[in-house]
């Protein structure tokens, strides 16, 4: 009844597994330990888009530590281990919400720095995307600006923090008028790093592009120069060639509103013209009126966890009871890319929830060119292993 018996000891033998059933056992125990490792030390993540270059570039792999800030609890715990969004290769949902949890953090060693790159949760949906549940949402990458309650402004693309100036990180990129005498190609560009990339989630990166003016006389087009997106450093190399006749940045002036800009209800800015705007902290009380309501409103609608939030150009109602000041419940961060002119960020959409956190991006462990000039130049070897800051 409990398996066989040995002539000279009498214990029963356990009987062996089939090689099916140890396949099995091992393919479990495998998923099991993927998963913990996943949710309580480090993720990888990959670099789908050109926001962070030139820092981290599109096909970059990373780790990302859940140690430093502390790993968040499970909002949505019944979801399929190892799956984001859906199920792989399929449009099925991996997860279900029938059970939602309040998200809590466990202790870290250090907290979100200025200047740290961190991965989060992009917080508002995606038009036409589904609204996930917060840990769930579509994954970021970008360089923390702010911090609860520091005062961000940019002016003239330089970003200062509480009236101090914030240093450009070293690769950063921004938008350069590079005029010259030459006719240019992608080859050219290639050489120095500067790729469009027509493939970005977010969008078309274009990070170069002929600039030329019409002639009304002779009907016909003369290539002025290119505007260009690159790093100061390669702008110092380009000055020293005698066909580039000026380079001149492309800066939004101040006073002007740019297209989608958060905020932009109620304030002039740009993308590089932005703020005075201080980042909500946990226990900071606001006043309600139209100014505020442009830059908070979003958030006590969204984040806060109110129920039914009313909002108008210049009154807020909460459960129905319109309110004269609201105190924040948790705190927030600003978050743009290192490359500034083509960075879907704090700019446009707003502050980061601090339950959005993931975690911090720590080191580079492969990258691969997803456009490569030949079989060599797939891999990017100068990216390999490079600790990220």
């Amino acid at each position: 009844m409990f398996g066989k018996k040995t002539e000279t000891t009498g214990k029963a033998i356990k009987p062996k597994k089939s090689p099916l059933r140890e396949w099995l056992d091992s393919i479990l125990f495998a998923v099991i330990a993927a998963t913990l490792i996943r949710f309580l030390t480090f993720e990888a993540f990959a670099i789908p888009t050109p926001s962070m270059e030139s820092d981290l570039m599109v096909g970059d792999y990373l780790f990302v530590s859940k140690l430093h800030y502390g790993v968040r609890t499970p909002k949505t715990p019944l979801q399929v281990p190892l799956t984001h969004q859906k199920i792989w290769g399929t449009e099925i949902p991996s997860f279900s919400k029938a059970i939602q949890l309040p998200i809590y953090r466990l202790p870290g060693f250090t907290s979100v720095k200025n200047g740290d790159v961190v991965v989060f949760n992009y917080p508002p949906p995606k038009t036409g995307e589904t609204d996930y549940p917060t840990d769930l949402k579509t994954d970021f990458i970008k360089r923390c600006i702010g911090i609860p309650g520091d005062v961000i402004e940019i002016r003239q693309e330089q970003v200062y923090v509480n009236g101090k100036v914030m240093p450009t990180p070293e690769r950063a990129q921004t938008t350069y008028f590079l005029k010259t005498t030459e006719e240019l190609d992608e080859r050219f560009f290639r050489k120095y790093d500067i790729v469009n990339d027509f493939k970005s989630p977010e969008g078309p990166f274009i990070n170069w592009q002929p600039l030329a003016v019409y002639n009304d006389t002779t009907k016909t087009y003369k290539l002025v120069g290119y505007r260009v997106n690159t790093t100061q450093h390669m702008i110092t190399k380009f000055r020293g060639f005698d066909w580039v006749k000026g380079i001149e940045p492309m800066t939004e002036p101040a006073g002007q509103v740019g297209p989608g800009i958060y905020g932009s209800s109620a304030y002039a800015w740009n993308q590089d013209n932005f703020g005075p705007l201080k980042v909500p902290k946990e226990g900071m009380t606001i006043p309600i009126n139209k100014q505020t309501i442009a830059v908070y409103g979003p958030v006590i609608e969204r984040y806060e966890g109110n129920g039914k939030v009313e909002i108008t150009a210049t009154s807020i109602q909460i459960n129905g009871q319109p309110i004269t000041s609201y105190t924040f419940k948790q705190g927030y961060y600003f978050m743009m890319g290192d490359n500034r002119h083509n960075s879907e960020d704090s700019r446009y959409w707003g502050f980061v929830p601090a339950d959005h956190i993931i975690g911090k991006a720590v080191f580079v462990w492969m990258s691969i060119d997803p456009v490569p000039a030949d079989v060599w130049h797939k891999i990017r070897w100068n990216h390999l292993f490079r600790l990220i800051n």
